[in-house]
């Protein structure tokens, strides 16, 4: 894995906030770079999308008398139905934290695993440490998921294969050596190295501080300058990939990465203004070198390659998030226009699947990421759902059944408040089909109570 892959993987899966600081850091320490006030960096020059985006401020709101919010009054209908939002204030709302649990969880939830499969990953999910390590043996996993789901160490251990698959790549492991390896299989077969170094993690990597390059050269009996790629590349590995998603602090505010809006009953995305850094190459500097002593040029020209490949990973960082923006909009359009019940069944696969890209890729993409939208601020991840076949032959995705139930509730007689079967029965003939147990789940997830504690007698 090269440094600016490297540099890439990591900008993606950066929020906003996270980007600016990151961005502020760079423009501190690296001279050839320098902020300027022209336009940012396009994700996709001359594209639509983009300039769209030239045409509005920073929330998407457009200059003319063409606007077009929401299918109502044309205003941001927000959660809470105030008008702070519509304002556009910098510090949008404060943002939930997310830890390494919840996003593989939510991983969890989207795969396609059976709902016993899905209860051991949540117990394997549940004993990983804060590096994201599973250091408890599956006899122990066995024992907690007992005597509610019994299962064998053999089958823990085939959904473990599956957890080890999610995003971070090398959770999971239950070693060092384990957890590099996996992170060397997700790279592509013609990565120079790779299968030396799935060697050297396998093996001697224990031994390879006392031993060195050198040691490794006459132990594996190979050119010096083989292994030294090998290891560089396994020193590009992340030794504890569950510290890449840590908790938020709780002062910890959104910024929207993507806007939606529509605008003559069409729907359109773009990168948010402040989404885009607005930084250069210093000029001045650059020229410096052609004109500086041996010592300096070469300095700056280090600084100078690393402020391109900045600018690179940036634009790249642009066109990724742009591309999974505009696929969820074709996909989830109907979400926009009514509602959480117009959530179709989507996963990572499909995105990740019709853009040509990695699982991982897209999971990082949508990472502690939101969208302003007619509905107010919303994380990319709520884009996602699984699914239920339904009787007509489609499907049905858990949130907008979620949904459905919290309609029927709300509806409901309070002095005879709707038990999980008649709520079960009342889908069922709606034309999705869902047993009682989920029904229960489901309301639990929302925090409903049951029927017999939401009678209200007055």
């Amino acid at each position: 894995m090269t440094p600016q892959l490297r540099q890439a993987i990591r900008l993606l899966q950066m929020s906003t906030t996270e980007l600016e600081i990151e961005i502020a850091e760079a423009v501190e320490t690296n001279p050839l770079l320098e902020w300027t006030e022209e336009a940012p960096l396009s994700a996709e020059p001359g594209s639509a999308e983009s300039s769209q985006a030239a045409d509005t401020d920073e929330y998407g709101r457009e200059d003319g008398p063409n606007e077009d919010w929401t299918p109502d009054e044309g205003t941001w209908a927000t959660g809470g139905g105030g008008e702070e939002d519509d304002n556009g204030s910098a510090a949008e709302r404060v943002a939930e934290p997310e830890t390494l649990a919840d996003h593989l969880l939510w991983q969890l939830h989207l795969s396609h695993l059976s709902e016993r499969d899905r209860r051991i990953g949540a117990a394997l999910i549940d004993a990983l440490d804060e590096d994201g390590y599973l250091r408890e043996p599956l006899s122990a996993i066995a024992e907690a998921l007992a005597p509610g789901t019994v299962a064998s160490e053999a089958e823990i251990q085939t959904v473990l294969h599956q957890v080890q698959r999610f995003d971070p790549v090398g959770v999971g492991a239950t070693s060092l050596g384990e957890c590099l390896s996996l992170q060397l299989d997700a790279l592509s077969a013609d990565t120079p190295g790779r299968d030396l170094a799935r060697r050297i993690v396998a093996g001697p990597l224990e031994r390879l501080p006392r031993i060195g390059a050198a040691g490794l050269a006459q132990e594996f009996k190979l050119p010096l300058e083989d292994i030294e790629e090998a290891i560089a590349l396994v020193r590009s590995l992340d030794p504890r990939p569950g510290k890449q998603l840590g908790a938020m602090s709780s002062d910890t505010y959104v910024v929207p990465d993507c806007v939606i809006w529509r605008q003559r009953g069409i729907w359109r995305v773009a990168l948010a203004g402040r989404s885009q850094p607005r930084i250069t190459i210093h000029r001045g500097y650059e020229q410096l070198i052609r004109s500086c002593g041996e010592a300096d040029a070469g300095y700056l020209r280090g600084q100078l390659q690393e402020a391109r490949w900045l600018l690179k990973s940036l634009e790249a960082r642009g066109e990724t998030l742009l591309k999974v923006a505009n696929s969820l909009l074709r996909h989830q359009a109907g979400f926009l226009e009514f509602g959480e019940q117009a959530l179709r069944p989507l996963t990572l696969r499909e995105i990740a699947g019709e853009l040509g890209l990695h699982e991982s890729t897209i999971s990082r993409a949508i990472a502690r990421k939101y969208v302003r939208t007619p509905r107010g601020t919303i994380p990319l991840r709520a884009f996602f759902a699984s699914g239920i076949d339904t009787e007509g032959g489609g499907e049905a995705s858990s949130t907008a059944i979620q949904a459905m139930i919290r309609r029927l509730i709300e509806a409901e007689n309070p002095r005879k408040p709707l038990s999980d079967a008649k709520l079960a029965d009342l889908l069922k003939s709606s034309g999705v089909p869902v047993a009682r147990r989920t029904v229960a789940k489901y309301r639990e997830a929302m925090n409903i109570s049951a029927s017999h504690e939401r009678v209200r007698i007055g």
